[in-house]
């Protein structure tokens, strides 16, 4: 085991690392967040709109098409802000002024988006052009930063107010970035948004899959093991396929079609991840009814976060973090609750999730509310923790005996 370890730590932490701390994709992990507050709001109205209860639906009825067009309005603009916060972002990892980056990345994203008869098609806007909204602000940001580098742009005198500064700071790049898009999309016709989604079609499809949602699980779970935070490590690769699939779910559910994608935004968080990476929260309830000392008080202390799927405590104080005892259940579990929820949204006993929920919420409710009140969802979640308490209990056993050991050890010497 100890080889195994030591093998993980010098072969695939440090790339894993290094991605991890990409400029780039560390720019679109936090640029996504700019979406948040918008498919949060939508969702919200898509709840309402669909609480299970006669009372209420014969209430809402008369209403729903005007919250339609909240959910419209907020899920249709998500690719429209994340090319912004994407933007604002690479800006200040590349050292330019963020906002001239956000607005430049903006104006390229929306000349993309013109059809062939040079009318604004507004649907690129939405998720099916979220990852060409990466890419343009990619761009974007780097030709900018060129420019900037080089001192290739147009300096007014030191008394000029910064805004209006740096707005002639990016006039030339600004042009730049003008010509070359308006070039591939007007005189060449190149459509990049059908372009992108073709490249991009074979790793959409293998994350909706069983062993693609496997592999990025167990990936997670390996850089937790190894002290380095995986969900947030794989954030930019994952988080804009998954922000597609849950769009693309809300829609379909909009239009009272079935679901089409099992892996959307909220299955890893709150189906996979059950109070926490690793399912941690029944190894916290686990230490709250100890014989150790020590675990009764980290339970204790691990408690109220883990319920609300926050485990740093208990990954780092347990510790869980190249720990061989607890490795074993921390990086089987997930792997165990992923294929058991992509099954059953397959075969259609639990709903996929089709709103957005804090990634915070408890277990039972987060899935209950993730999947439009389908209460199989809660009844899953509820047997998910059954499932990983009696996982983790051999092993927590194992480490409760040591611990016990080490406890008795020091009170002989204190009494010496």
């Amino acid at each position: 085991m100890q080889k195994f370890m030591d093998w993980l730590q010098a072969t695939v932490m440090p790339p894993m690392a290094r991605i991890g701390n990409n400029k780039y994709l560390v720019s679109i992990r936090n640029g996504l967040v700019l979406t948040l507050p918008a498919i949060i709001s939508g969702s919200v109205f898509m709840i309402l709109a669909n609480i299970p209860i006669p009372v209420w639906t014969h209430f809402i009825k008369p209403y729903v098409g005007m919250m339609g067009v909240a959910v419209n309005a907020s899920f249709g603009i998500i690719s429209l802000l994340a090319v912004i916060g994407i933007g604002f972002q690479l800006s200040q990892e590349l050292g330019v002024d963020a906002i001239s980056g956000a607005g430049l990345s903006t104006m390229a994203f929306i000349l993309l988006s013109f059809n062939d008869k040079f009318t604004l098609d507004t649907a690129n806007f939405s998720s099916s052009g979220l990852f060409t909204a990466i890419i343009t602000a990619f761009v974007s940001v780097s030709i900018f930063n060129f420019f900037k580098k080089r001192d290739i742009v147009i300096k007014l005198p030191a008394g000029v107010p910064p805004a209006v500064s740096n707005s002639f700071v990016a006039l030339i790049p600004g042009f730049v970035i003008l010509i070359l898009f308006w070039t591939v999309r007007v005189p060449l016709g190149i459509d990049v948004n059908q372009v992108v989604q073709a490249i991009f079609h074979p790793l959409l499809f293998a994350m909706n899959t069983l062993p693609g949602i496997l592999v990025y699980t167990l990936l997670v779970s390996l850089l937790w093991v190894c002290g380095i935070h995986g969900d947030m490590t794989l954030e930019g690769i994952a988080d804009p396929i998954f922000l597609q699939f849950l769009t693309a779910n809300a829609t379909a559910l909009a239009h009272h079609q079935p679901l089409p994608y099992n892996t959307a935004m909220g299955f890893s968080s709150l189906f996979v991840n059950v109070g926490g990476t690793g399912a941690t929260i029944t190894l916290v309830l686990l230490m709250l009814f100890s014989k150790s000392k020590t675990y009764r008080d980290l339970g204790r202390l691990a408690f109220p976060s883990a319920l609300f799927e926050i485990n740093e405590p208990v990954i780092f104080g347990f510790p869980l973090v190249m720990n061989p005892i607890t490795m074993i259940p921390f990086i089987v579990v997930p792997l165990v609750l992923a294929t058991g929820s992509f099954l059953l949204m397959s075969i259609g006993w639990v709903s996929a999730p089709s709103a957005m929920v804090p990634w915070t919420m408890p277990p039972i409710i987060g899935p209950l509310m993730a999947t439009n009140w389908d209460w199989r969802a809660a009844v899953w979640s509820a047997v998910e923790l059954v499932i990983a308490t009696a996982a983790y209990y051999p092993f927590f056993k194992a480490a409760e005996k040591q611990m016990l050991t080490d406890e008795q050890k020091q009170v002989t010497a204190a009494d010496q």
